[in-house]
């Protein structure tokens, strides 16, 4: 926390209450790299430009659904050996959340160009990565870590990388096009709607510790 002398070593406290800043364990966490969740997360980024060479070169759109869908998996995988296999670390806690938001980005804007989503689509989940890398900003220029991925980007992102193989499959003809529509876009809007709403309470937790920061070092100074 902050003070009139500069940050100290320790992080924020958790306080409860709506919109209270919500500091997670990740500084807890042992710093190890060679594990098992760490190495599924690089995977997972250098999936990134395989498959935006997939959909953007040759458009091999049925490999390029194969790669997003290994990455779902991934994502779903690496919390669960962590978990299992004891390797939280933090590396693994910053990996994680930048493999999720970098195949979301990237995915968007590549279906973008292939007419596959609107461009407003776009717009508005890239929009929320730029206000969190500023809410980023704001939180190193307080001395704080990045803040725990809330539990509704992470069902959000669950939704939204399900979603873009269900956009690819349902371009095609056929039956399995037609089916694969309505479930590829009802996963497409939830996910977007809840990826904003945790961007919002990212947004929230920010300004929430910024206001303690600002009430301590007013009363420092008092």
């Amino acid at each position: 926390m902050t003070s009139s002398n500069g940050p100290s070593a320790s992080p924020a406290v958790p306080r409860d209450g709506v919109g209270a800043p919500r500091v997670g364990d990740r500084e807890d966490l042992p710093d190890r790299i060679w594990t098992v969740p760490n190495a599924l997360s690089v995977l997972r980024l250098l999936g990134v430009p395989l498959f935006l060479w997939l959909l953007l070169g040759p458009e091999e759109d049925l490999w390029a659904m194969v790669v997003l869908m290994a990455a779902g998996i991934s994502d779903w995988a690496d919390g669960k050996i962590a978990r299992w296999l004891d390797q939280g670390s933090r590396l693994g806690a910053l990996l994680d959340p930048a493999a999720d938001r970098l195949y979301i980005v990237c995915t968007l804007v590549a279906l973008a160009l292939r007419d596959f989503v609107p461009v407003w689509l776009v717009a508005l989940l890239v929009g929320r990565e730029l206000v969190l890398g500023v809410m980023l900003l704001v939180l190193r220029a307080y001395g704080y870590p990045p803040l725990q991925v809330h539990y509704l980007g992470k069902a959000a992102t669950f939704l939204l990388l399900y979603a873009f193989p269900g956009l690819l499959l349902a371009d095609g003809d056929g039956l399995l096009a037609t089916i694969a529509e309505p479930f590829a876009w009802a996963f497409t809007i939830w996910g977007t709607v809840l990826y904003l709403l945790a961007g919002a309470f990212y947004v929230i937790q920010v300004i929430g510790i910024v206001a303690g920061e600002r009430a301590a070092r007013s009363g420092n100074r008092s």
